[in-house]
């Protein structure tokens, strides 16, 4: 967007909240039954090179626009009360974001679903490009102590630690302050059950030959599949074999052995931080958040390849960009439609604990 279409949308925006605040009795709110959660657009909204909005904005009816002083506007299809919000790369984009969506007060969410459904980067080791994979725990890859690994004693793996602790995976740890969020349990483990089965594309013949590279993990060789996995959220795109495995270590951490790290990006703890604080004040639940992330790249190279070589080639182009935002409009909009089809009970309760032979 343009730094002037940007202004525009800034001034319309701050005039229709200024027209409201005059009015006697301002308009009612639109309830949203889901709220889906893109990170960035390529170019265009529609008819050009895909980035994770654009399926959306051509398959889904979203015939209302509203301006958004924001990444992007906000699209709506009013009949079925779908909103779907862009919101920068990077958790303070993210974070910022979620927050002027959630204080809007055009917009009544206090039922609405959250549904993340973005790209990433995937371990090798438990995955494939085109792979989706529904986060159980979201931890931050940022918020901690770090000393350059050229100058750390000589019997710590890595240089970057919990803050109040006093060496890499110290186990007197604090409580996690922003460190890692668990998402509803019984949600996440509903959302994998409807799509576990999916057939997932897998058509693109750069994509499944950047698979074959991967000669040590049968995974990342596998046709692309839904699965269940951990995510890190960081400002900092990182690359390679040492850091995936401080991320595997990462998650397992501050996660006490319960979670596994699968993918990587850049703004999932910020959306939860946001929603966490506007859940306080009855804005939202917090506990409807669902997130995906589907695998446009690996977050380490082949065999033979050193890693600076693999990030400056991925820096062109992700290899599975195509079916990864595929595979993430695909998964997602399985789930939003069962939920949407079911918002007569999931309106109150919860998927997951809900007996599914009481919806009608």
């Amino acid at each position: 967007m343009s730094k002037q279409r940007l202004q525009q949308n800034c001034v319309i925006a701050l005039a229709v909240l200024m027209s409201w605040a005059a009015a006697a009795e301002p308009p009612e709110p639109i309830p949203v039954k889901v709220v889906v959660v893109t990170m960035f657009e390529v170019g265009a909204d529609e008819g050009d090179r895909a980035g994770e909005f654009q399926l959306w904005k051509e398959r889904r009816n979203l015939t209302k626009t509203f301006p958004f002083m924001g990444y992007r506007d906000l699209y709506l299809d009013p009949e079925k009360g779908l909103l779907v919000l862009v919101t920068g790369i990077g958790t303070a984009r993210s974070a910022a974001a979620i927050m002027a969506l959630g204080m809007d007060p055009r917009f009544d969410l206090t039922k609405s679903y959250w549904v993340v459904a973005g790209i990433a980067g995937f371990d090798p080791e438990d995955a494939s490009i085109g792979s989706a994979a529904w986060a159980e725990y979201l931890v931050d890859g940022d918020l901690s102590h770090e000393i350059d690994a050229r100058e750390i004693p000589e019997d710590w793996p890595f240089g970057y630690f919990a803050r109040y602790t006093k060496r890499p995976f110290d186990v007197d740890k604090p409580a996690p302050t922003g460190e890692m969020y668990q998402l509803n349990t019984g949600l996440v483990n509903w959302a994998f059950a409807q799509t576990k089965n999916l057939t997932l594309p897998d058509t693109d013949a750069h994509a499944k030959a950047h698979r074959a590279l991967y000669t040590d993990h049968v995974n990342a060789q596998r046709p692309p599949f839904v699965l269940k996995g951990d995510h890190v959220a960081a400002l900092t795109f990182w690359h390679g074999a040492l850091m995936n495995d401080w991320a595997n270590q990462w998650v397992d951490y501050w996660t006490q052995g319960q979670g596994e790290f699968v993918s990587s990006a850049m703004e999932d703890t910020g959306t939860y931080l946001s929603l966490s604080w506007l859940n306080r004040v009855g804005r939202v639940d917090v506990s409807r958040l669902l997130v995906l992330r589907t695998a446009s790249n690996y977050t380490m190279p082949p065999p033979g390849v050193t890693a600076a070589e693999n990030l400056l080639a991925e820096n062109k182009g992700y290899s599975g960009l195509a079916i990864a935002v595929e595979s993430a409009y695909q998964v997602a909009s399985t789930v939003v439609d069962q939920l949407i089809a079911g918002w007569a009970v999931y309106e109150n309760q919860l998927p997951g604990a809900v007996d599914q032979k009481d919806l009608p």
